[in-house]
């Protein structure tokens, strides 16, 4: 019998509301319902308005739909892109008496030991009028990017000024503009530093840098609310499924788990239920209790360590 569950969130419906559309016998009205149920507007149907409409007065009649859709939000508006500063630009902007732009300069040479390029003078000067950073906030910036580029190359390695102008992005989108701004961003990153470590030996995986989309990932399960248990777990049972590390799987299990609430092991044994798929005849087979699922998936995770041993033994 083919498989009819998908792995990922699972969408639910009121067994009143299901009723309701099986007594309207539409299939627009169904398709509009679960669109609605799922994304919260219309936007993305590809309908015309008659048929948006028709339907949308289909579900109205059941209480099934608001009497005002929501309106679509506007797309972001596109970042605006940093000007080309001309060399005439920095001359200028470095004889400019009354500018901290000149004593920032000496300072991040000072602190990087070089002195800055035209291509690194256009850098700086990109956070400093582009972004239009406090030269201070600046500062708290590059010794950040400094003690980073250390941290992860060794002692004496310092960042390029391109780095430092990515890094000035990110903080300026989350509008770190002021030292204490700087200073909470700092102490966020240096937890979540941190917290990197702890997750990669729950994983099982040896200390090495993160990749930036291992990073997103970890940031958001820490920004969820997991512990520890809970990212074993998830982590346990990728494994199982994917017979090794999936991080866009187990990001999955965890969107799913944060969408139901669910951020410890306790929480997770007891409000996760998976749906089963029917089996040949209409029986469906009784899911195992909670703690004798979590039994089993260490016991299958410690034979399959123990096969992959006993493979590498026999290959060397």
């Amino acid at each position: 019998m083919s498989q009819t569950f998908f792995p990922g969130q699972v969408l639910a419906i009121a067994a009143q509301a299901a009723d309701r559309l099986l007594k309207l016998d539409s299939g627009d009205a169904a398709l509009l319902y679960l669109q609605l149920l799922r994304h919260g507007s219309a936007e993305g149907l590809k309908w015309t308005e008659p048929r948006l409409q028709a339907a949308l007065d289909q579900l109205r009649a059941q209480g099934l739909a608001p009497d005002r859709l929501p309106a679509p939000e506007p797309p972001p508006a596109p970042e605006a892109p940093p000007p080309e500063y001309a060399t005439e630009d920095i001359t200028q902007a470095l004889a400019e008496e009354r500018s901290t732009f000149p004593a920032l300069v000496g300072e991040v040479e000072r602190r990087l030991g070089k002195r800055l390029s035209t291509a690194d003078l256009k850098n700086l000067y990109t956070l400093y009028d582009h972004l239009a950073l406090p030269a201070e906030v600046i500062l708290m910036l590059v010794g950040w990017c400094i003690d980073e580029t250390a941290r992860k190359y060794g002692p004496g390695r310092k960042p390029f000024l391109s780095q430092i102008k990515k890094e000035g992005f990110s903080w300026a989108r989350l509008g770190v503009d002021t030292m204490e701004r700087a200073e909470e961003r700092i102490a966020a990153l240096t937890r979540l530093r941190g917290r990197e470590g702890e997750v990669l030996r729950l994983l099982d995986i040896s200390p090495r840098p993160l990749v930036q989309r291992e990073k997103d990932y970890i940031a958001a399960w820490d920004g969820m609310g997991f512990d520890d248990e809970a990212l074993r777990m998830a982590y346990e049972r990728t494994v199982l499924k994917k017979q090794s590390m999936d991080w866009g799987y187990m990001n999955g299990i965890l969107r799913r788990w944060h969408e139901k609430g669910l951020h410890t092991a306790a929480a997770v044994r007891t409000g996760d239920r998976d749906p089963r798929p029917v089996r040949a005849g209409g029986v469906q087979k009784a899911a195992p209790p909670p703690a004798d699922q979590e039994r089993r998936a260490r016991e299958d995770m410690e034979r399959m360590r123990r096969l992959m041993e006993q493979m590498k033994q026999e290959g060397s």
